[in-house]
């Protein structure tokens, strides 16, 4: 998993062998080490929900997404655009979230998009 945060933002970048992981009921998580703990993030597929939900603090964060949502993405694939939603934080303000595959080990595991 990579992980990108700007500014109001935190984008998610599976391969597809996460998203394969995750479509099963499995978590996917991303550590790494620092000088004062460990980050953790982690991403979870939800049965029962049908928005997208972040918990958590710099450290540890746990991203909670529809499993019906990730099955409809996973039928767009491969495709550029992923998972958007947007969740209040403690600040009041909005954080954009994106969750996506890969496009190019996608493009590479299944093969271009046909029509």
């Amino acid at each position: 998993m990579k992980l990108q945060l700007q500014d109001a933002s935190l984008r998610l970048r599976l391969s597809e062998a996460e998203f394969a992981r995750l479509l099963a009921g499995e978590a996917v998580e991303n550590r790494t080490p620092l000088p004062g703990g460990v980050a953790v993030q982690r991403v979870l597929a939800v049965e029962a929900s049908d928005a997208v939900s972040l918990d958590g603090g710099p450290e540890r964060l746990l991203l909670r997404v529809p499993l019906a949502q990730l099955a409809a993405y996973a039928a767009r694939l491969p495709c550029r655009e992923g998972i958007e939603a947007s969740v209040a934080v403690a600040s009041g303000e909005a954080l954009a979230l994106s969750l996506e595959v890969d496009v190019r080990d996608s493009v590479r595991t299944r093969g271009p998009r046909r029509g």
